[in-house]
């Protein structure tokens, strides 16, 4: 699906409609008549017209059969999940408060799991969540785990004939790439909604009472209400890409903004739920500048208005015994630029614990390469007065 395909669209339709060129009036002349008699499809026979727009329509349709395709590809992947509060007695006649969301099977390690939102389950013990498949199955999940900082929920299931979801890489996805959401809107389970990539890596989104520590959320027009979190966002392939979240609403319901976590992160943190129950986060040991911005780079002799500058190193850190200083400016991570603080920030919790990076650091006007094996987060100790901490 690409703009050539759209541009297509167009053409075949103005062909098709036999449209006057661009400045020609649609209107007889003034003082001309109008006659039906020439043109009309009583003039000549009515079923070769119908054949021959029955052939242009034929090559929109074949380029359409595309999303249709992927629908009936992802539709058995994904489920309609109902969590009930946990010790919320109804009244008389009224039903219990129930949670609605969405949520994708996955396979890991041959077991199948369901990912979705912690904020769908997080008032519910797993007696108390229902899982309903494209088939019309409900289950129940056997175990669940969830991680609060990146609002991200696994749970584990176990039937015959699931379908795992095809995940695809959410770093090679380009602002303008065409998605589809998939999930439960106010309860009608399986919608469907199309859009693009509107925008990647936001990261300062109030989210909720608990709030999502890291951030780094793809935008999307594709419409996504309530009922959509935890379902999925997919390319035309019909891989995973995200998992749909929230969205920007003064209305509370889709105004074009919604936003999804990328697929890389999902599986970077329910990979170390399932092996390990919770998420081990690395760290660097260095504290960050928040209002580094592009008038104070243009000062320090940077060429464009990125990366994060150093306002602090722990003792007995992995950025002490890397050499970092205070004043750096770090400008590469594992060979990926970084845009701000928020993003390194994201980048280090990422990594896996031990694992060595190397660094691009900009210092006295010039780019020097480190390397730094990056701690275990747990071992990070404060630095008072605490900046920004990484």
């Amino acid at each position: 699906m690409t703009l050539r395909f759209h541009l297509l669209t167009l053409a075949l339709l103005v062909a098709s409609l036999n449209l006057p060129a661009y400045g020609q009036s649609l209107l007889p002349a003034r003082g001309s008549s109008l006659s039906l008699s020439d043109d009309s499809p009583a003039a000549e026979s009515r079923d070769k017209q119908f054949e021959e727009l029955a052939a242009e329509v034929a090559l929109l349709e074949r380029e359409g059969n595309v999303l249709k395709r992927v629908i009936r590809l992802v539709r058995p992947t994904v489920v309609h999940i109902e969590a009930r509060r946990d010790g919320e007695a109804p009244a008389v006649n009224q039903k219990p408060v129930e949670e609605a969301g969405s949520g994708v099977v996955i396979e890991v390690g041959g077991r199948h799991y369901v990912l979705t939102n912690r904020h769908v389950i997080k008032h519910s013990s797993l007696q108390n969540i229902t899982i309903r498949l494209d088939d019309g199955r409900v289950l129940k999940p056997t175990q669940g785990w969830n991680d609060r900082e990146t609002d991200i929920a696994v749970l584990a299931i176990a039937a015959q004939d699931l379908v795992p979801a095809r995940l695809g890489d959410s770093s090679k996805l380009e602002i303008g790439d065409f998605v589809l959401a998939v999930g439960s809107p106010f309860g009608l389970s399986h919608s469907v909604t199309y859009g693009i990539i509107s925008a990647k890596g936001r990261r300062d989104l109030q989210l909720g009472d608990d709030g999502v520590l890291y951030q780094d959320f793809l935008q999307t027009d594709a419409a996504i209400n309530p009922g959509n979190s935890g379902g999925p966002l997919l390319n035309l392939r019909g891989e995973v890409v995200g998992i749909n979240t929230a969205i920007a609403s003064s209305s509370g319901g889709s105004e074009g903004i919604g936003f999804a976590i990328p697929i890389n992160m999902v599986m970077t943190v329910a990979q170390q739920l399932i092996t390990n129950g919770s998420v081990v986060r690395a760290y660097l040991g260095v504290h960050l500048d928040s209002s580094f911005g592009a008038e104070d780079a243009l000062r320090l002799g940077l060429s464009r208005p990125s990366g994060a500058r150093v306002t602090g190193v722990n003792p007995k850190s992995p950025a002490e015994a890397a050499g970092l200083r205070i004043g750096d400016v770090i400008l590469q991570y594992d060979n990926i630029r970084v845009e701000d603080d928020d993003h390194l920030v994201n980048l280090v919790s990422l990594t896996p614990v031990d694992k060595e990076v190397g660094l691009i650091v900009f210092r006295d006007g010039k780019a020097m390469q480190m390397k730094v094996t990056v701690g275990n987060r747990a071992d990070m100790k404060p630095l008072n007065p605490a900046p920004r901490p990484q």
